[in-house]
């Protein structure tokens, strides 16, 4: 029996509004509009973190971000890093005889080789490691060799890659994971796709350039499908197309997002539900939206199961296989879900979230808890231009931070008020009670296993 392939593509920074299908008419996908059409599309899909690297974790290794240490951006202080303990849905598939790639942003340990992707499951990788790169002067792994960039544009060159991955590889299964940065900063573009976005005088040059980024993007998927089809491996391959978190709405990039409150780095809807589709001929339907609750840790056993391949029965997932509500079974799909997210150390009710069935309960942002070092973005940036700097990892101070008490709860009915708009929350006392009292213990569980981690 021929064993089914999967083409994992992850995006940057890409809210519903981005996709044309779903847009106020100014971004243009049709590549992703046909891909909506051909497949199934997750209306309420939650990425497991409203930020890169820990979101990439959660959907990499089907657990929380926490607990497999990947907490923040910054690569420099190694809080990008996934624990080297963790197995991911590489891991899986190489030891069950599929090829494995990765061709894109890892983002997941950017110092030492032990964290790199050939090292966590990927058998080949040409990917950038860190968070962002310049997309015409960018610095690429190779497959273990140093790539400079020559004038190319990144984006064009990920998917030349993913397509000579595919064509290499179409005799034999395999697991492509192709993780473009796109529309993700800095806002860099040829003219060619920005044009048309500049020239209706409806955008700032910034908002222009994006546009234009996302539909380089969607061209590039749209030429990955058409390799796949004419390898002859359509019906053998399940495509699944997703963000990982929600857009950036700051600065000059504020767009149009289907009116969700929030935006990437907040635990609002904005932040968290992304754009999500499945395409799998033959046995998943077309043109479907399926309207199940479903999370970015539930991939890892649903493409394992759609592979006819056994979750190994040490691994402790947070995520569990949605294939049913992909191939329209019944099924309930009401579990509890917890995020958590701020600037280094986490810091509970912060930026946190807890959602169980139609019920939302949310705590704001505590700006104390985003502080971080003078250097941070400095050195971040710094990473990028100068070659080799910094040399290992960066230790930081946080404790100039003096972080507050909590916001108060806010309760959400998330049938009812899908845009979070009518805080309930003194309305349900002893619900927010409840759930307060669920959200402390999933914190601490996770917390306590991200503080074990030895490095």
């Amino acid at each position: 029996m021929k064993k089914t392939n999967i083409v994992f593509i992850l995006v940057d920074d890409m809210g519903y509004g981005d996709l044309g299908i779903f847009g106020d008419g100014s971004s243009k996908t049709p590549c992703l509009d046909k891909l909506v059409s051909e497949g199934v599309c997750l209306s309420h899909y939650y990425t497991p973190s409203p930020v890169c690297a820990p979101a990439r974790a959660g959907i990499i290794t089907g657990r929380y971000p926490h607990r497999t240490g990947a907490i923040d951006t910054y690569e420099a202080y190694g809080v990008d890093r996934m624990s080297l303990k963790e197995t991911t849905l590489a891991d899986i598939f190489k030891k069950n005889g599929y090829r494995t790639g990765l061709v894109g942003k890892w983002h997941l340990g950017a110092f030492g080789d032990e964290y790199a992707p050939r090292g966590r499951g990927f058998e080949e990788a040409v990917c950038f490691r860190g968070g962002w790169s310049d997309y015409f002067e960018f610095k690429l792994d190779d497959n273990g060799k140093k790539r400079i960039g020559k004038g190319e544009y990144l984006t064009e060159v990920f998917t030349a890659e993913a397509i000579k991955y595919i064509s290499n590889h179409k005799n034999e299964p395999f697991f492509l994971h192709v993780t473009y940065n796109a529309p993700h900063f800095p806002f860099q573009c040829p003219d060619e796709y920005m044009k048309q976005f500049r020239e209706t005088g409806k955008f700032n040059d910034t908002l222009a350039t994006l546009y234009g980024m996302i539909n380089c993007m969607d061209k590039g998927v749209g030429e990955i499908l058409d390799c796949i089809k004419k390898c002859g491996i359509e019906d053998d391959t399940i495509v699944v197309f997703a963000s990982d978190n929600g857009p950036q709405l700051f600065d000059k990039v504020d767009r149009y997002n289907c009116h969700l409150h929030g935006c990437k780095c907040t635990a609002y809807d904005g932040g968290l539900r992304v754009p999500a589709i499945v395409k799998w001929p033959g046995k998943i339907p077309a043109d479907v939206r399926v309207h199940d609750f479903i999370h970015g840790c539930d991939w890892f056993p649903t493409l394992l199961e759609a592979c006819g391949l056994p979750v190994p029965a040490e691994l402790k997932l947070d995520g569990r296989s949605v294939l049913g509500a992909l191939t329209r079974h019944p099924d309930e799909y009401g579990r509890q879900r917890c995020w958590q997210w701020n600037r280094l150390t986490p810091v509970s009710k912060c930026n946190a979230a807890i959602r169980d069935g139609k019920w939302k309960l949310l705590w704001p942002i505590i700006n104390e808890a985003m502080q971080v070092p003078a250097d941070a973005d400095i050195l971040d940036r710094k990473m990028k231009q100068v070659e080799g700097y910094p040399a290992e990892l960066v230790p930081y101070d946080e404790s100039f931070r003096k972080i507050p008490d909590p916001f108060p709860a806010e309760l959400y009915n998330m049938e009812d008020d899908p845009l979070e708009r009518n805080n309930l929350a003194g309305k349900y006392p002893d619900l927010v009670k409840q759930l307060t009292v669920d959200f402390e213990s999933w914190f601490e569980e996770v917390e306590a296993e991200r503080r074990s981690i030895t490095r």
